[in-house]
């Protein structure tokens, strides 16, 4: 199939209902029009304010990378004029925010392409935004977990938060014992009978959709900012490809996050309505910090394939790199009894799991397409770990004496790097990580 422009020919938002409805068309010979909907939770007042338009105004865009990857056209139109730092964030996310999507269907014309607008506005004032409640972004696993109890312990009485929640996901609420909210995304039926026929298919950006849902949540309902969990990690590619960074996690990283803040900021005016609390965190870091959250043990899950397998009751699939790097994150900081009650058996028992980890470390292997951490992390891990398991014991033989020699257990467990944590919110995550 090919298309010449993708375009998005209108939207409506229903404040009785929730329901904002989102057309999309990818023109050329044959057009393929589609329509999606996403339900926000209804507040008590449900007076739609401006900033609440901006910020839908956003999604309505962003959100359509989901019908722009069946057939990739070359130029995306976008609907209204905006300012310089909304067409800069739109472009990233259907640049940087689908080049894993580019690489896997070697499309290299995604990467160059530049979001077009009809004009271009003025940014608009900053009127700030409330210092209520945080919207705290909950995705079942170890990081949205530690996020939600730092906030809780400093007294913000955090709201959990989460797009299309999974059994998961509530069994996560319910422990924390917080009323939570929830919207929903329905995306076109007919984007899947198009992937079953062959359309071509891959991974989006969508924490930037998420991102975004949230915010319109919380702008709705007049709590506080939007607060993510994303780690410093997630800001590191898995290689290079034509010149590109290309990032499983692009979304997820902070350069998204600096420009997606920037987007609402001029579209909607809206100051720090968003940034991720442990963006200064390593992985193995967060982990450590879980480890003394154990009301969520028989909950937690970070594994994507678990919620994939239609069990509600399976929480870690056990042969995926998501489940090994949270296996090997999370042993230095438990027992091994705890850890595989957790995930319901002993990785590091099952010599079948050994190639997988060496991927992981960086052992003849590019960093899995997966949200994993990097592969100095895993090694640090590693040599933290002193039993002699058989698959412990296979992994040490591997890794190459140079390897071993640029890891720093220092660098791990040292907060840095650039992030965009309010100075409010970084005085509670130190206080956090000192106690």
């Amino acid at each position: 199939m090919r298309f010449d422009v993708m375009q998005f020919p209108s939207y409506t938002f229903d404040p009785v209902t929730g329901v904002a409805t989102f057309d999309y068309l990818l023109d050329g010979p044959e057009p393929l029009r589609f329509t999606e909907t996403i339900t926000l939770p209804v507040p008590a007042d449900p007076a739609v304010p401006e900033a609440l338009t901006r910020v839908l105004d956003l999604l309505h865009v962003v959100a359509g990378v989901s019908y722009f990857k069946v057939g990739a056209p070359a130029r995306v139109v976008a609907p209204k004029p905006v300012p310089p730092q909304v067409t800069d964030f739109l472009t990233a996310v259907y640049t940087k925010g689908m080049a894993e999507y580019a690489y896997r269907n070697q499309l290299p014309h995604v990467l160059e392409l530049a979001v077009e607008a009809p004009g271009v506005i003025p940014a608009a004032e900053p009127t700030g935004i409330t210092g209520g409640r945080p919207l705290s972004a909950v995705g079942g696993g170890k990081d949205s977990i530690v996020t939600l109890e730092i906030l809780r312990a400093a007294g913000l009485d955090p709201v959990p938060f989460s797009v299309n929640p999974n059994p998961v996901i509530e069994q996560v609420n319910a422990a924390s014992g917080l009323p939570a909210l929830a919207a929903r995304r329905r995306l076109d039926p007919r984007l899947f009978e198009l992937n079953k026929a062959g359309a071509l298919n891959g991974h989006i950006p969508v924490t930037a959709i998420n991102s975004l849902i949230a915010i319109a949540t919380a702008v709705w309902h007049g709590l506080g900012p939007v607060v993510m969990s994303n780690e410093r990690s997630a800001s590191d590619p898995n290689l290079i490809w034509n010149g590109h960074e290309v990032n499983h996690q692009w979304s997820k990283g902070v350069e998204a996050e600096g420009l997606l803040r920037a987007a609402v900021a001029a579209s909607a005016g809206l100051s720090d309505p968003y940034f991720s609390l442990l963006r200064p965190l390593s992985e193995l870091h967060i982990a450590q910090l879980f480890a003394g959250h154990t009301a969520y043990d028989d909950v937690v899950t970070s594994c994507n394939k678990a919620f994939k397998l239609h069990d509600p009751t399976a929480r870690w699939c056990g042969d995926c790199p998501k489940c090994r790097f949270v296996f090997l994150a999370m042993a230095p900081h438990m027992p091994r009894e705890r850890l595989a009650h957790i995930f319901g058996r002993d990785l590091f028992a099952d010599p079948s799991q050994t190639a997988g980890f060496l991927e992981l470390l960086g052992v003849d292997a590019h960093k899995p397409f997966e949200c994993v951490g990097e592969a100095e992390e895993c090694l640090v891990a590693l040599a933290m770990l002193t039993d002699s398991a058989p698959v412990l014991a296979e992994l040490r033989a591997a890794v190459p004496a140079t390897a071993w020699a640029e890891v720093s257990h220092s660098d791990v467990f040292t907060p840095g790097g650039p992030n965009h944590v309010p100075a409010a919110y970084r005085k509670i995550l130190d206080e956090a990580l000192a106690g």
